[in-house]
């Protein structure tokens, strides 16, 4: 089936070859029928098949963009999966004039959820904890809503989210749409489906973790007293937001995770001398988005199963190829792609070239980023916040500053020397 068979807006159609979809996946193609009819659905299917685009468009095609109050709720287990499903759903509704979608989570100042829920917004995709701050608060009224999506559902139950999503969902209207996905479906997700959805459809899509995931693969030969800079480059350069860097050995990790730290990275580390009490808590933080990079050895990463890891960096070339196909098998979502970087000094050439010769995809070999083209991305990177700030935040208090102390002419000037001081930060 095609998106454009699908009986949704061509405002969402557009968005959806822009994307660069075309054929549904399983998932979609058996639950959004079914969801643009209203129906209830409990989806069974894993990360990366597919599922946000299964609930986000219907929930995009009936919103009211006159209401600028929430109409749909996305509850999320954690801070990068609510960060994740808001950007998709923004991308989904490029086309749609006036949307807003807003991410709410913890670790992040209130204040600047506030200020955006307060100004209005169709869609809240968040933590369960973050959803019912914004609610004791009088910042988020939930009369409004019309769908609401458990994304992860299971995962949510296991991290002890079940009383905060029970209290929100009593919140909300019961001639609500419930859409639930999971990637199993245990007893307390029955018990939740059974009291709050009505005649859901059950719709359930085989585990095909054997499909070869999308990685574009890149190797960086460099001199082993240039890796540590070519590692803090390459995360520069790539915007790295998840990411798992392996090394040989404790030692290595030991350095790498320390060096990082210094420089201001949210790091932790994991190797076999860790007890399992430790180990657990470093991948919770992981899992929570509580660290955004962890570095590991191959086998405290053993079991490892983070969905959302975009990036795999390869610190020391691996001793085989079938180390190596388990290192960068941890990144990339059913259907979309992810990147593994690979560092090789000098001494690492042979292992390297084993790798490469016994490896299907080949592995393209790049030159590190420049000083220069670091800066180029680090500025491009603080304007690119900026305007996210301009259209997200209240800053007319700032522009009037601005005008009170400087003429029209010196704008551009001010701006450039925000930009220089922020670049040499």
């Amino acid at each position: 089936m095609n998106f454009n068979d699908l009986n949704i807006s061509d405002e969402l159609k557009n968005a959806i070859e822009d994307m660069g979809f075309s054929q549904l996946t399983p998932i979609q193609k058996q639950s959004i029928p079914h969801a643009l009819k209203g129906k209830d659905i409990i989806g069974q299917a894993q990360t990366g098949s597919g599922k946000t685009l299964a609930f986000s468009i219907p929930i995009l095609n009936k919103i009211f963009i006159p209401d600028r109050s929430p109409q749909a709720i996305v509850m999320c287990p954690t801070r990068e999966l609510s960060m994740q499903v808001a950007s998709e759903i923004e991308k989904l509704a490029s086309k749609i004039k006036k949307f807003k979608v807003l991410a709410v989570y913890g670790g992040q100042p209130i204040g600047k959820q506030t200020r955006v829920l307060k100004k209005g917004v169709h869609v809240v995709v968040g933590t369960p904890g973050r959803v019912i701050d914004h609610i004791e608060r009088g910042n988020l009224d939930l009369i409004g809503v019309e769908s609401v999506v458990l994304d992860e559902a299971d995962e949510m139950l296991e991290m002890g989210f079940r009383e905060d999503i029970e209290i929100i969902l009593s919140k909300i209207p019961s001639q609500r749409q419930t859409l639930l996905f999971s990637a199993t479906i245990p007893s307390e997700i029955k018990q939740i489906a059974k009291k709050y959805q009505k005649d859901p459809e059950f719709i359930r899509i085989a585990d095909k973790k054997k499909n070869i995931p999308k990685i574009k693969q890149y190797a960086f030969k460099c001199d082993i007293r240039d890796k540590f800079d070519g590692l803090t480059g390459l995360i520069d350069a790539y915007d790295v937001n998840l990411a798992l860097i392996f090394c040989n050995t404790k030692k290595s990790v030991d350095y790498v995770a320390k060096h990082l730290k210094k420089q201001d990275f949210a790091v932790d580390s994991l190797h076999g001398d860790m007890t399992q009490k430790t180990r657990d808590k470093v991948m919770n933080k992981f899992k929570n988005g509580n660290i955004s990079i962890l570095v590991a050895t191959d086998v405290a990463a053993r079991g490892l199963d983070i969905d959302d890891v975009g990036v795999i960096i390869n610190y020391d070339v691996p001793q085989n190829h079938d180390d190596y196909v388990h290192r960068i098998g941890r990144t990339a979502r059913a259907g979309k792609s992810g990147l593994a970087f690979m560092l090789v000094s000098k001494d690492e050439v042979q292992r390297f070239k084993n790798i490469q010769k016994a490896n299907n995809t080949k592995i393209i070999e790049r030159e590190l980023p420049t000083p220069q083209e670091l800066n180029e991305i680090k500025n491009r990177q603080i304007l690119k916040n900026a305007e996210r700030v301009i259209k997200n935040e209240n800053i007319e208090e700032y522009i009037e500053i601005i005008k009170q102390y400087s003429s029209n002419d010196s704008y551009l000037e001010i701006s450039a020397s925000l930009l220089k001081m922020m670049s040499e930060k």
